[in-house]
């Protein structure tokens, strides 16, 4: 049976339970990070990418909502290896650790109640099939703000916002969803940010268009400039500029690099993956799978 880190030790996860009276069960008051871990069969070892970076991104979140796990990043690195050195699993695994609202209190407030934290693995392959490039629509549900509810923070109850347009994604037949924000400009998938490819450039929605502070987007920007000499332009980007694009693609932990073949029921480009998009998708598996040396201080081996 797997192991769950909760209330400050590794249990076997049906012992990981909370109450149904859980405030952040009942009111979304909580911070979660997604993070992978790659198997490589090669080398029979198991890395955790950008371990470090994800747990700093959660601390600076919890502080928005005053949520405190009362641990540092150092800390929650090595309980997480240790959870996996106990689940031992030999091929790629999600991480997911959650901060939330410990207490049974009704309110959705976060003043006055303990933070709860605990972190789960499960096994995961694509989280989308991008083989031949994902068809994406844009949603009629527009993206939730900085001044409701942080975009950047993945807040848990922020993601009904993600479900509705999701929803409505695949019930129109499309892999994902495209959302704009209250102004009318592009601003990220259902859980995923998004590049565009114009020209020989990158393009991306600056992090002021309510998108996710993104890892994968970050590690997408510096590998194109590192590796492929391709820079990237932060800026807000229109609803038409998608449909005119070279390439576009998605990434995120989940999605990875998931490129765009199809928009609206528009094909994208030539309506097949393109070739700045396949170049970064086969970078970034090379990277995370330990196959660039270069990139090793990214990846933090397990066993």
């Amino acid at each position: 049976m797997a192991n769950a880190y909760f209330k400050g030790r590794i249990v076997p996860v049906d012992q990981a339970k909370i109450s149904i009276q859980n405030n952040t069960f009942q009111y979304g008051t909580g911070v979660f990070e997604g993070i992978r871990a790659y198997w490589n069969n090669q080398r029979r070892q198991l890395y955790v990418f950008r371990l470090r970076e994800h747990y700093v991104r959660m601390l600076r979140n919890c502080r928005v909502l005053t949520l405190t796990i009362g641990k540092d990043e150092k800390e929650l690195c090595e309980i997480t290896v240790e959870l996996l050195r106990k689940n031992h699993p030999e091929t790629d695994t999600y991480i997911r650790p959650i901060a939330y609202v410990d207490s049974e209190g009704l309110g959705p407030k976060f003043i006055g109640y303990p933070t709860g934290f605990a972190i789960y693995t499960i096994p995961l392959g694509d989280y989308i099939d991008v083989s031949s490039g994902i068809k994406v629509g844009f949603s009629s549900w527009r993206r939730i703000n900085d001044n409701t509810i942080p975009a950047r923070c993945k807040v848990t109850g922020g993601y009904v916002n993600s479900a509705l347009a999701k929803t409505e994604a695949l019930e129109h037949g499309y892999d994902e969803a495209i959302f704009l924000t209250t102004n009318g400009f592009i601003s990220e998938g259902s859980a995923e940010n998004i590049f565009l490819v114009r020209d020989g450039r990158l393009i991306t929605p600056p992090l002021s268009d309510d998108i996710l502070e993104g890892i994968t987007r970050e590690t997408v920007i510096e590998l194109a400039r590192e590796e492929l000499g391709i820079e990237t332009t932060e800026r807000a980007i229109g609803r038409t500029e998608l449909y005119i694009a070279d390439e576009a693609f998605l990434c995120g932990t989940g999605a990875q690099v998931s490129p765009i073949v199809e928009v609206d029921k528009r094909p994208l480009g030539s309506g097949r993956i393109g070739p700045v998009s396949a170049k970064i998708q086969a970078l970034y598996f090379d990277v995370v799978k330990g196959n660039r040396t270069k990139y090793l201080h990214w990846l933090t081996p397990v066993y």
